[in-house]
């Protein structure tokens, strides 16, 4: 199965923070499973740190390395994943979980979130 992570879910599993539920971490740790990260969410990860509203264990270069390394995958944004952002429905405002959504959707991925606005949506959630 290829699953798309959605930030905190990247984050609270490399953290091993009890947050993320235990078949969200289950379905990580599959073999079968392949988890893609999408850029948006390095984006947003770049962001949160540049203004010091998240502390990575270690520089965010070796830190995004490490998961590539790991056998994470990076999501780029294609041009097909945006035209969906005209019409999605307004549930989330957060422009990076819009992008996250889209890209799941035209994927055909679940994601993997605990965030309870990506119900809301056609994607499938798994947590």
């Amino acid at each position: 199965m290829n699953l798309l992570l959605d930030t905190h879910a990247l984050l609270w599993f490399v953290a091993g923070d009890e947050r993320l539920s235990s078949p969200a971490r289950q379905t990580i740790e599959d073999p079968d499973t392949t988890c893609y990260v999408s850029i948006a969410s390095w984006w947003e990860i770049a962001i949160k740190c540049s203004l010091d509203k998240l502390k990575l264990a270690a520089p965010l270069e070796s830190f995004m390395a490490d998961r590539v390394a790991e056998g994470f995958r990076v999501l780029p944004i294609e041009t097909r994943h945006l035209p969906a952002l005209a019409t999605l429905p307004l549930h989330h405002r957060d422009p990076f979980d819009r992008l996250i959504i889209c890209q799941a959707m035209a994927e055909n991925m679940p994601i993997c979130t605990g965030d309870p606005s990506f119900k809301a949506y056609e994607s499938k959630a798994i947590w």
